[in-house]
């Protein structure tokens, strides 16, 4: 049996620059993603998150450097590229950038259709995903005349259905009301109790704080900082740096810890929620 690597995704030293651009947009990136691991990448717009994806999922092309899936070098043929698709799957920040076909149903069973899979078998498989994330009520709807919500949905299941190792969510939660946003917060959570690796751009720094097992700061194009949310969080110099602010339960504990209103058993609080129970 093929032993499962640690790192499923490893990035040696890439680099790409958009065609009309001086400035690239990724510079001498090198990083390694612990698979199963719960991944939130931040930094300010134009810092290369974004980028980085579309390498990971071979939608661009490094100039310089290589990506390797379970430490193999991404081939850009197209059996090659096929292969990183069903593997890491990417939910774009805004849906209308992914969706493209007339019908829902239609929409969720092209991906695993195109690639290769029995057509009875990808329909138990867009049954299933369309029952998981609650698509039933507006499967048979045109995709375009959907909520923006509802579109995250179609598009999460998208990729779902492909049975990834890897998600990629680029900003999941972006124009989303606060119903759909915890309907997405919890789909993530389903995909991490499955082991699937986690990928999420987000701004939200104190979501970050809670969900992730490792962040990644992100500045012009490169790894600012990297390491467990606290390492990271606590490093108000490279926040700074990546137009971050330190999460409100963090800020909170501190001034608490100082004036003896919080039992200091347990570590840092990860969540207000967390915060809460450890009031003396």
């Amino acid at each position: 049996m093929k032993q499962e690597k640690e790192w499923v995704i490893e990035a040696e030293h890439i680099s790409y620059t958009y065609e009309g651009n001086d400035k690239p947009a990724l510079s001498d990136m090198t990083l390694k993603i612990r698979r199963g691991s719960r991944v939130a990448f931040m930094g300010g717009n134009g810092s290369g998150k974004s980028t980085f994806f579309l390498c990971l999922n071979g939608i661009r092309k490094p100039d310089a450097g290589r990506v390797l899936i379970d430490g193999e070098p991404v081939s850009y043929t197209r059996k090659g590229l096929l292969d990183v698709r069903r593997r890491v799957g990417i939910v774009f920040q805004e849906p209308d950038d992914q969706l493209f076909s007339a019908g829902v149903y239609q929409e969720i069973s092209f991906g695993i259709l195109n690639l290769g899979v029995e057509e009875e078998k990808a329909r138990k498989e867009v049954e299933r995903v369309i029952q998981e994330l609650g698509i039933r009520p507006f499967q048979e709807r045109p995709a375009h005349a959907l909520s923006g919500g509802q579109k995250k949905l179609v598009a999460i299941a998208d990729i779902l259905v492909m049975d990834p190792e890897v998600m990629i969510l680029d900003e999941p939660a972006s124009s989303l009301d606060p119903k759909h946003t915890k309907i997405v917060r919890g789909i993530v959570e389903g995909l991490t109790e499955r082991g699937i690796t986690v990928l999420m751009a987000t701004h939200d720094m104190d979501y970050a704080f809670g969900w992730a097992d490792e962040i990644v700061l992100m500045h012009e194009g490169s790894v600012l900082k990297s390491g467990a949310p606290l390492e990271v969080c606590s490093d108000r110099e490279a926040l700074e740096k990546a137009n971050l602010e330190v999460p409100a339960v963090l800020r909170l504990y501190e001034k608490m810890r100082e004036k003896g209103m919080v039992s200091l058993e347990g570590g840092v609080p990860k969540t207000m929620e967390e915060l809460e129970r450890r009031l003396v």
